[in-house]
């Protein structure tokens, strides 16, 4: 079946075929390292792994490069206030990045740039921009590009801005589409900069946000490749201005196609720390939710419609993985703990192959995940009752097959554990919970006992005493 997805450029859903080879040269919008990532910068990067994976599911290779911003407005303003250096504030965020990613069991990259490690690849973009005279020196020191001369402009957000533009420079790295003008390439030196500089042809001064991903992306995938993608957020002015950009320094197309993930919302309103529904990622595995979880909820939703994030949604996702969990242990206890490798050869039943079917025609239809769930829901349903049929029907090879089709699904979804990890990361908090019952258990302090099992199980974990001591489960 052939992958499809919708094309944010052309407005139109198309083949996904590779320009070159048979290698996707993906670009991915990653963080800006100022803080710690929320779960709606997690929504777009859950989705880049979805579309990574699916990429792979049809056979194809996937060069990825994923850029982290750890120099702008943001990070300069923050690694200032602390008065730390700027290399020391983002190494932070960059190593709570990482370790997030491990957590919602997103693929890696195969390339991290990081904007201070490409300064010079900057200023040669910009001076051969100056050079086509698409862009200008300021009296101040800062280059700018000049929309005007650049006739494509616009052609991304699919707004006209011929009649909006005011002629106005945007200085800040982030504006809205009320502020349309020519926007920094390079800033020059101001004395809120602190320590951050890097001498350029136009005296000292840093990057503007919008030139680092144009830069970046073609220094490693070429002047033109396959795919860039981002929050929608993002379309404008970010890609819009990289389009520019890119275009008006090679006279070549940029990006043959651009996909962008809508925003979430939690609880029906607008993310923000005032509502107090702001989460990070940490937020919610202190409260108890794993990552797993967290990464059912984040993607069993089309990426271009919103998300609204409750908890009543992870507590759905909880009971979702546990009935999965259930069929997948009771197969696995048939044959043994296998890898996909060792189902390969296994006789699928007919039932089976058509839910395979339903869910590759579902990811192939611009990653439709709420119709690749429904064909994993047929799948476990199916072979629950194999399973409890009497006698029971299933061979061992047919264990085998069954079996490899949830292999194959996971490729893509990335939240079945096959007996291959633990199933219950248990917190800091509740582990200290569990510690302080064992002691009270110990001294056969009972009230005390049964205080802290009510503890643990509101935190939402439940408690079994055994001759072994305690064995904790999420309820």
């Amino acid at each position: 079946m052939e992958m499809k997805v919708y094309n944010s450029l052309t407005r139109q859903v198309e083949p996904l075929t590779p320009l070159a080879d048979d290698t996707i040269r993906l670009y991915t919008c990653g963080p800006t390292v100022y803080n710690f990532a929320h779960i709606g910068n997690f929504r777009a990067y859950t989705f880049e792994d979805i579309l990574r994976r699916v990429v792979q599911f049809n056979g194809m290779k996937v060069k990825q490069v994923m850029n982290l911003t750890d120099v702008d407005d943001k990070t300069i303003r923050g690694a200032n206030a602390a008065g730390v250096a700027l290399t020391d504030y983002t190494k932070t965020y960059k190593d709570a990045f990482f370790a997030d990613l491990r957590k919602l069991n997103i693929q890696p990259a195969e390339i991290y740039p990081a904007a201070t490690d490409h300064i010079p690849e900057m200023i040669a973009l910009v001076e051969k921009l100056v050079e086509k005279g698409v862009a200008y020196k300021s009296d101040d020191g800062s280059v700018y590009f000049a929309v005007t001369k650049f006739p494509g402009y616009g052609k991304l957000a699919h707004i006209d801005f011929d009649h909006q533009r005011t002629g106005a420079r945007c200085a800040a790295d982030e504006y809205d589409k009320e502020n349309v003008g020519d926007f920094a390439l390079w800033k020059a030196w101001e004395e809120s900069d602190g320590p951050v500089g890097w001498d350029s042809p136009w005296g000292r001064g840093r990057p503007g946000w919008h030139i680092e991903c144009s830069a970046m992306s073609m220094k490693y995938l070429g002047e033109t490749f396959d795919l860039h993608t981002g929050g929608i957020d993002n379309l404008f002015p970010h890609h819009e201005n990289e389009i520019a950009q890119a275009e008006a320094a090679t006279g070549k197309p940029f990006v043959n196609t651009w996909m962008h993930c809508a925003h979430l919302r939690v609880n029906g309103e607008k993310m923000s720390k005032s509502l107090g529904n702001f989460f990070t990622l940490r937020d919610l595995l202190e409260k108890g939710w794993s990552g797993r979880e967290i990464r059912y909820v984040l993607i069993n939703a089309h990426y271009r419609q919103g998300l609204n994030f409750a908890f009543s949604a992870l507590e759905d996702a909880r009971k979702s993985l546990e009935r999965i969990d259930r069929c997948v242990d009771a197969l696995s206890g048939k044959v043994g703990q296998l890898d996909g490798r060792d189902t390969e050869k296994g006789e699928v039943p007919e039932w089976a192959a058509k839910a395979l079917e339903d869910f590759t025609a579902a990811v192939n239809d611009d990653l439709n995940i709420p119709r690749a769930f429904a064909a994993l829901f047929e799948l476990v349903r199916h072979a629950n009752a194999a399973l409890a049929s009497q006698p029971p029907n299933l061979s061992p090879s047919q264990l085998r097959g069954i079996l490899g089709v949830f292999f194959r699904m996971d490729e893509v979804l990335g939240v079945i554990f096959f007996g291959k990890a633990e199933k219950t990361d248990v917190p800091a908090e509740v582990q200290a919970l569990l510690d302080q019952r064992a002691e009270a258990r110990k001294a056969k302090n009972w009230a005390e006992s049964d205080r802290l099992r009510d503890a643990i199980a509101a935190a939402g974990w439940a408690v079994k005493d055994s001759k072994d001591g305690q064995a904790v489960t999420r309820r």
